[in-house]
């Protein structure tokens, strides 16, 4: 077989992947495409052992040790990945990308620019700003 046909494989499938981080907003499917790049990797990593192989004597198979390890990382990976999407989820109640990073940020229901003042001091200087970030 020819180095070709997995590394094109790998390269649709790294791509499909990356496509996957960049426009989906669910947590979940970001994880499922970082698995997908990392399986991309590992298949590049033995196809070009079996290639190096064949060129050398003496085979040390680092291509495939290489993936085994690259495996376990994607194990613990998606393990602690997985349960600090769930803990998000259960506090609030979403696992959408965006309105997370809203809530990090402080543009939430509860971060500083809330409507909700705590004083009758602060609620004309609220009203002002609002008044000229509509102007």
């Amino acid at each position: 077989m020819h180095l070709a046909y997995p590394a094109v494989l790998s390269a649709l499938l790294f791509c499909t992947g990356l496509y996957g981080v960049l426009a989906r907003r669910n947590a979940i499917l970001v994880l499922m495409s970082v698995e997908l790049m990392l399986n991309a990797v590992n298949l590049n990593l033995v196809a070009f052992d079996v290639w190096l192989s064949r060129a050398a004597e003496e085979t040390l198979h680092s291509g495939q040790a290489l993936a085994l390890f690259t495996i376990a990382i994607a194990a613990a990976e998606i393990g602690i990945g997985l349960a600090i999407v769930l803990a998000v989820y259960r506090n609030l109640g979403t696992s959408d990308i965006d309105r997370l990073r809203d809530t990090a940020e402080g543009h939430g229901p509860d971060g500083p620019d809330s409507d909700v003042s705590d004083s009758d001091a602060s609620a004309p200087r609220a009203a002002a700003e609002k008044a000229e970030a509509t102007r």
